[in-house]
């Protein structure tokens, strides 16, 4: 049974994490930043060797920075859109201006701990820094995407009287990114990709190269038909007629001429193609009227 229960809820996380839209890149860029301070106060504890006292001005410092990022972040909000927006530009405005102001928290969360870090090492101990991450923690849930912090920027937006489609652009799909880490990896996949990637060959190479193709393609285009030379052999599909080829030559009775649609000699066999193309190349002989015109050079008295 707790087996079970722990799996749905494992599965349910998972899902809400790698949800592939707008909304879950947001908020995948958002539980990027949470673990942060964590890995920071733990290397700051190395550093100082657990040391948790530190002078009060440090302390006021990190406090202060702290107490005015929070407040800063709760008034923040994203800029109103102007009236008059077609319901496409308002979709990608909204989202737009949505994720700066989600940067903008963001920044704000991240200030503090910096500052707290700093003034933690210069006062010698952990209380300040402590005091920053306690503070700068529930900024980053405020710049989560759930229901309170996008119904507020969505009533920001549409203060001018413009409707802002907001719920509706989170809801658009989007590819499942996490800052930097998507980075890397698309990086690393492009250096693999370029080293499988054939290699530009030099002089001599790419002469064999060219010659190799040359008879690969001449291979290709020689038609296989034993016995027959090539200036006799029809090209390969698609097959060209004869009559391009050849002056006078025609496909077969006059009657298969005057047809239109497909080719009537593509029809024929092979072995009768070739036949015909071998008589109609044969000299034709002198007509009837060329006979005439030689025997009146012969006999120029008549």
């Amino acid at each position: 049974m707790t087996t079970s229960v722990v799996k749905r809820l494992r599965t349910r996380v998972v899902e809400y994490v790698q949800e592939p839209t707008a909304a879950g890149q947001i908020r995948r860029q958002v539980l990027f930043y949470v673990p942060l301070p964590l890995l920071l106060l733990g290397l700051l504890a190395l550093a100082l060797d657990g040391r948790w006292s530190a002078p009060g001005w440090t302390i006021l410092l990190s406090a202060s920075v702290a107490v005015g990022a929070l407040l800063l972040a709760c008034i923040a909000q994203p800029t109103p859109l102007p009236a008059g927006v077609p319901p496409e530009v308002s979709v990608r405005r909204s989202l737009h201006r949505f994720r700066q102001i989600t940067g903008l928290r963001i920044g704000l969360a991240m200030t503090p701990v910096v500052m707290g870090a700093a003034a933690s090492i210069t006062g010698g101990g952990l209380f300040p820094y402590t005091i920053a991450l306690l503070l700068a923690w529930p900024q980053l849930l405020l710049a989560l995407p759930g229901y309170f912090t996008v119904s507020r920027a969505r009533r920001a937006m549409e203060a001018w009287g413009a409707r802002a489609y907001l719920w509706a652009a989170l809801a658009q799909p989007a590819r499942v990114e996490w800052p930097l880490i998507t980075w890397l990896l698309d990086r690393r996949r492009a250096r693999r990709a370029a080293e499988r990637a054939p290699r530009p060959l030099d002089g001599a190479g790419r002469t064999a190269q060219r010659e190799a193709d040359e008879e690969t393609a001449e291979a290709e285009e020689a038609p296989a038909l034993p016995g027959v030379p090539d200036r006799l052999a029809p090209p390969r599909v698609p097959m060209t007629p004869v009559e391009a080829v050849v002056p006078g030559f025609t496909a077969g009775p006059r009657t298969a001429a005057k047809k239109t649609g497909a080719d009537s000699a593509a029809q024929l066999p092979l072995q009768v193609q070739l036949m015909r193309l071998r008589s109609n190349t044969r000299p034709r002989t002198r007509g009837r009227r060329d006979e005439q015109r030689q025997r009146t050079k012969n006999n120029p008295q008549k």
